[in-house]
């Protein structure tokens, strides 16, 4: 597996924009990875790197996906309804409750498809392995477009550890030579929702990070984005979104909920 480039000097640094952790609901977040791929592609942005959790808790809906079990729009917990949301990538189902999203949104990235995934992967793997979690690459087959379940299997654009647990999974959309990568970190799930969603036990993992809920978000945050630094040789600017970015990113977030 490759290992990230060691750090260089900081005029040969490229600038990169860094998204502060964001908390929203599915369909907001989707707009906002969505519109942030659609301005990088035309020039307006740089690279982009942001994390986010979902609020409500909701299922995430492969952009080919078709299919899918009728009690999921049924659902609660604690006692608010699971929303159903439609991403802009591909895949299968993933149920955002406990997990930690990522996106990276840049382009120039040469090779397959499969090769920029694992060359964005490389800062996930380098992250993780700074927390004492040695991550490889899933090995499932074609088989896996069969289960609805993201978590369910691993590809090789998957990230999974010693012991067979799927700790990461991820998809992409390309807009030209742009691409959006974002995926969902298993960092504390919610093991009876998962029962109900997919009808089966989520394994067990046993994470070593001493700390929960929201500290233990911070840890994994502040570590991907040292190696992200790293691996993309990029020189952070923190930049929230600004009230005119939401403004144009709100007003087309209602379209990505499943009714």
């Amino acid at each position: 597996m490759k290992r990230c480039k060691p750090s260089m000097e900081q005029a040969d640094l490229q600038p990169w924009r860094f998204i502060p952790l964001l908390e929203a609901p599915g369909p907001v977040q989707m707009a906002v990875d969505i519109w942030l791929l659609e301005q990088h592609q035309q020039g307006l942005l740089p690279s982009v790197l942001r994390f986010y959790t979902w609020n409500p808790v909701a299922i995430s809906l492969g952009y080919h996906q078709r299919h899918w079990s009728e009690h999921w729009q049924r659902l609660t917990w604690q006692g608010q309804p699971v929303e159903l949301v439609r991403r802009p990538t591909g895949g299968r189902a993933v149920l955002h409750c406990g997990d930690l999203t990522y996106a990276v949104i840049t382009s120039g990235l040469m090779g397959s498809r499969m090769q920029v995934y694992q060359t964005i992967c490389e800062f996930l793997v380098e992250g993780w392995r700074s927390l004492g979690v040695d991550l490889h690459y899933g090995q499932a087959g074609r088989g896996y477009i069969h289960n609805p379940n993201c978590f369910g299997t691993a590809t090789g654009a998957d990230l999974v550890t010693g012991d067979g647990f799927k700790l990461i999974g991820s998809a992409q959309l390309y807009r030209r030579q742009a691409v959006l990568q974002h995926g969902s970190i298993q960092l504390q799930p919610d093991a009876n929702l998962f029962q109900q969603v997919f009808g089966s036990a989520i394994p067990s993992v046993s994470l070593p990070l001493a700390e929960t809920g929201k500290a233990r978000i911070e840890m994994v945050v502040e570590a991907l984005v040292r190696s992200a630094g790293q691996c993309f040789s990029a020189m952070f600017e923190v930049q929230p979104l600004s009230e005119a970015e939401w403004q144009v990113i709100l007003s087309s977030h209602s379209s990505l909920r499943i009714e």
